[in-house]
């Protein structure tokens, strides 16, 4: 759908007439989304994006908000409150237990829960997309994020408007257990662990980097690296103090040819490789579209079976030791090549022509690496550094030499 261009231009004067400055193209992109993506009302949608970017801009502007009755705002529904909420179910998931009837999040203006229908409530089934009222339902605590639980004794009532409704996205920093909705490029895809994982990897925004996970549904878009993605009501999770986002009832929408200056977030580590793995070298992976599991020996994916099309890959695994603990390293193709001097095509030569085969690859490779000292950059998930960047690092005679004499001075064997 088009947007009408005299939209396009009120908004730019009324931002330019705050002393913000109008991109056009932005505003386009924002109109399309709500329009076309939300189905919101034209006037409605350039409504909330003129006030998303007044807010942007820290402009002069003053919002409003108003609550009808004992309605209570989502966002301050919390652990041990009964409440009466009016929201938008804007995702229905399958309930991962007989005692529940339906499970979802529902959101509203300012904020979204996960909501859990026992089935003993015998209430009415939600349906996505539609706006309910609430009543009396009760607010607890689950793995730190606060969820609604809709009982006998809760009252839910259809609303037939249907009112606008725009999430905001928070920063990565800014996010806590529960529901979020961000802004964010993909910085990695990783190799799925699991048979029912779908996708995972790392996200990252202007203001930090998260790790994302989605399971296998019905519904799975698949996030391509290097792209961005508005994530609307993805669930937030904490475990050992560490959030992450799952992804897998989530609303993923690409903002297309935009880019973001994501946060490092690395961590340097350096220190003596003193282990390679025995499954490090050249490998097979499945050729089946988005698993990418590493295959043995007889070409045997765990979730596809026999895949004799398979596709070769470099990587590495093992510990990296800085003198205090021994942290575990995965190190991705480019830098295995790097740090190694084998190339893909070089290991696959060797494999092929030699009777030891893979295992020649992997002999050679440790040969190159078991002892020396390297520099890793990279992300952190879950105890494991997933390597962006790896430098052999030079003996320096000097600096051992330094060394050396500082001690011989602390022990008073030089004058």
């Amino acid at each position: 759908m088009d947007i009408n261009p005299e939209i396009i231009e009120r908004i730019s004067r009324n931002i330019e007439e705050k002393g913000g400055s109008a991109d056009k193209n932005r505003i386009i992109s924002k109109m399309n989304l709500l329009v076309s993506e939300f189905s919101i009302p034209a006037e409605e949608a350039e409504r909330t994006v003129t006030n998303e970017i007044i807010r942007e801009q820290n402009l002069n502007f003053s919002g409003s908000s108003s609550g009808s009755g004992e309605t209570v705002p989502i966002a301050d529904a919390n652990p041990g409150d009964w409440v009466t909420v009016e929201g938008k179910i804007v995702s229905v998931s399958t309930p991962p237990s007989p005692s529940m009837a339906q499970t979802g999040i529902i959101s509203d203006e300012s904020g979204a829960i996960r909501f859990v229908v026992w089935a003993k409530a015998n209430a009415p089934l939600m349906e996505e997309l539609k706006w309910y009222r609430i009543e009396s339902a009760t607010v607890d605590e689950y793995r730190g994020a606060s969820s609604m639980k809709i009982h006998s004794g809760t009252t839910i009532t259809e609303i037939e408007e249907d009112r606008p409704l725009m999430p905001e996205p928070v920063p990565i920093s800014d996010l806590k257990p529960g529901v979020g909705t961000i802004r964010a490029k993909v910085i990695q895809n990783w190799e799925p662990r699991h048979e029912r994982m779908f996708q995972s990897g790392m996200l990252g925004d202007e203001t930090a980097t998260i790790s994302f996970i989605s399971w296998k549904s019905e519904n799975n878009q698949k996030l391509e690296e290097g792209k961005v993605y508005n994530i609307y009501y993805a669930g937030v999770d904490e475990y050992q103090g560490r959030l992450s986002l799952n992804i897998t009832d989530a609303m993923p929408l690409e903002d297309e040819n935009a880019d973001i200056d994501v946060a490092s977030g690395n961590v340097t580590l350096s220190g003596a490789f003193v282990h390679m793995g025995s499954n490090s070298g050249l490998i097979k992976r499945c050729p089946v579209e988005g698993c990418n599991r590493a295959l043995n020996r007889q070409n045997f994916c765990p979730v596809h079976e026999i895949q004799n099309d398979f596709r070769y890959d470099l990587r590495i695994t093992g510990f990296l030791d800085d003198g205090n603990k021994a942290t575990s390293v995965l190190i991705k193709r480019e830098e295995v090549e790097t740090i190694t001097g084998t190339t893909l095509e070089k290991a696959i030569e060797m494999a092929e022509n030699n009777p030891l085969g893979f295992d020649d690859v992997l002999l050679n490779m440790q040969k190159v690496l078991v002892g020396k000292y390297l520099t890793c950059q990279g992300n952190d998930m879950d105890g494991t550094l997933l390597v962006k960047k790896c430098n052999i690092q030079e003996y320096d005679t000097t600096g051992h030499t330094n060394l050396i004499n500082r001690a011989a001075e602390k022990t008073g064997g030089k004058e």
